[in-house]
């Protein structure tokens, strides 16, 4: 899992709601109620910074990912 700073994640807080992470951050980018908008923010984030997004569970686990940038398995075509 790539938790360096080419990549966001929204994960959840530890409060309640979701934040939106730089990898590698110990601050939040921004906190949400609902994971739904989190995932909105983040991954506008992501687009625009060019970055891997992952998107977790509530137990911490990536459910998805998407790459907006550098992707280090990029598909064949």
């Amino acid at each position: 899992m790539s938790k360096g700073p080419g990549s966001h994640h929204v994960v959840p807080n530890a409060g309640g709601g979701w934040d939106v992470k730089r990898g590698g951050a110990s601050r939040a980018s921004g906190h949400f109620d609902t994971k739904a908008d989190a995932v909105d923010r983040g991954r506008e984030i992501s687009r625009d910074q060019n970055t891997e997004f992952r998107i977790h569970n509530r137990d911490g686990k990536i459910a998805s990912s998407d790459s907006h940038g550098h992707d280090p398995n990029p598909p064949r075509g």
